[in-house]
């Protein structure tokens, strides 16, 4: 008997599961963001900044105005404390949220993985300001090509704590796979697990970071007012290094965009140290939180995989 005929002789149940490894292989690159299937793909390709010279550290260390577009020295300390207040805020007040994400970023290897965008909903873990209640995340991507229209649901403490996937096309339509968030399929290509993912992660991150350079004369803090982005004038911070730190997650420029009005950080961005060969700087990760909705209201059926809005629920012609 052919191989075709023993398939096509097989129980539907047992004929799905042995498409299980075929699709767990393409199930990788778990993290990414988005927001509208009309949109154009982001772009891969992330210009470096070049360090301050000299004059325009100079310069920036001769006043301290908050004018619009004038860039001042600032101290780590006030750094910290922007960052500190915007980390309390966000706690007290942030539920749940919608949002457009973009990431890239380089994988535990090194290696830099393409930009991906996701559309994404996050219910917090301190609704009504008070932490402890499970973190639930659904995301649908958007880009790059190859993961569009891929499905994600987490929800912290449920499903044995596994990520619920649903990818886009034949092979992917045919089941939803659970995966460990911390295992090989749904880290490969990630630099981070989606237990970490989320505006008040970021901000945490970025308080201990900050907290280990505090008192570091090779560190630099600058800021800009009225930085644009999504038609917003925001605040502009830069962490630049003149020498290595010899950490782990050592960068040479750092960059994060802060929302003061709503006390978020909507970005980040850092670089590695300059080749040497031939002195461009390589992206470590970026994260960017675009068309950002606060509290809008999700409920227990935005992380439901039998939500009909979403395609986790196997159709009659797969059964």
């Amino acid at each position: 008997m052919s191989d075709q005929t023993q398939l096509d002789n097989t129980p539907n149940v047992w004929r799905r599961l042995l498409v299980i490894p075929v699709i767990a292989s393409v199930l990788v690159g778990i993290l990414a963001s988005g927001d509208s299937h009309d949109r154009e793909p982001v772009s891969s390709v992330v210009t470096a900044p070049q360090p301050m010279s000299a004059d325009e550290i100079a310069a920036a260390q001769d006043t301290g105005s908050d004018e619009v577009g004038k860039t001042v020295e600032v101290s780590m300390d006030e750094m910290l404390d922007l960052a500190e207040e915007a980390l309390k805020a966000t706690v007290a007040n942030v539920d749940d949220y919608t949002a457009r994400m973009i990431k890239q970023e380089q994988d535990r290897s090194g290696v830099l993985q393409p930009a991906s965008e996701c559309f994404m909903k996050v219910a917090t873990r301190h609704p009504g300001g008070k932490p402890g209640s499970p973190l639930k995340v659904y995301m649908r991507f958007d880009s790059p090509d190859d993961v569009r229209g891929r499905e994600v649901i987490w929800v912290e403490n449920e499903n044995d704590g596994k990520l619920l996937v649903r990818e886009a096309g034949a092979i992917g339509a045919m089941m939803t796979v659970p995966l460990p968030p911390d295992g090989f399929l749904a880290m490969r290509g990630q630099r981070s697990p989606i237990t970490e993912i989320g505006l008040t992660r970021l901000l945490e991150k970025l308080i201990t970071r900050g907290s280990v350079d505090r008192e570091d004369p090779s560190v630099r803090v600058f800021k800009t007012e009225g930085h644009p982005y999504d038609s917003r004038s925001l605040t502009h911070l830069r962490i630049q290094r003149s020498k290595p730190s010899g950490r782990e997650g050592d960068f040479s420029l750092a960059e994060l965009v802060l929302d003061r009005e709503r006390n978020l950080v909507v970005s980040f961005r850092s670089f590695d140290w300059p080749d040497k060969e031939t002195g461009e700087r390589t992206l470590i990760e970026s994260y960017e939180y675009h068309d950002l909705e606060l509290n809008v209201g999700l409920t227990e059926n935005d992380f439901d995989p039998a939500n009909p809005e979403y395609t986790f629920v196997e159709s009659k012609a797969s059964r």
